[in-house]
């Protein structure tokens, strides 16, 4: 195993992202037609927020209620912004990290996403399951 390979050999760089402004209606078709489960949210180049499916989950009532489930996670969705539901005291690592550096982070923290962000413009995205895919291939 490579001991100094930089995160951006493994880091997502065509990413996804959310306007601050956006509904979260756009935040759960993207979850979904992407296969995604981390958004960073940017207000113009830059990262405000992360935006996780797990955060619209906690905020949906939907499998508590006996209705149509598009309809309730629309009324949901509607009553909070993205702003309101990301997370917004991220940590970021720089492209230029090592793998092991990031991976070390990632497992005392409680978040499964960190943005990439160098000379403050987000640059990728890496989350454990990159990092999990990369432990794969070393095998």
């Amino acid at each position: 195993m490579k001991k100094r390979t930089p995160i951006s050999t493994i880091m997502t760089k065509d990413l996804i992202t959310l306007n601050y402004n956006d509904d979260l209606v756009t935040a759960e078709r993207l979850f979904k037609t992407k296969n995604i489960r981390h958004i960073p949210v940017v207000n113009g180049d830059a990262i405000i927020g992360m935006l996780s499916y797990t955060d619209l989950l906690r905020i949906s009532f939907a499998d508590a209620v006996d209705e149509d489930e598009k309809t309730v996670d629309t009324i949901v969705y509607n009553m909070f912004t993205i702003e309101q539901v990301m997370a917004k005291d991220l940590i970021s690592v720089t492209s230029s990290m090592t793998i092991k550096e990031v991976a070390e982070i990632l497992s005392k923290k409680e978040f499964h996403a960190l943005p990439v962000v160098d000379s403050y413009k987000l640059v990728g995205i890496v989350t454990t399951t990159d990092l999990i895919n990369y432990l794969i291939e070393q095998f």
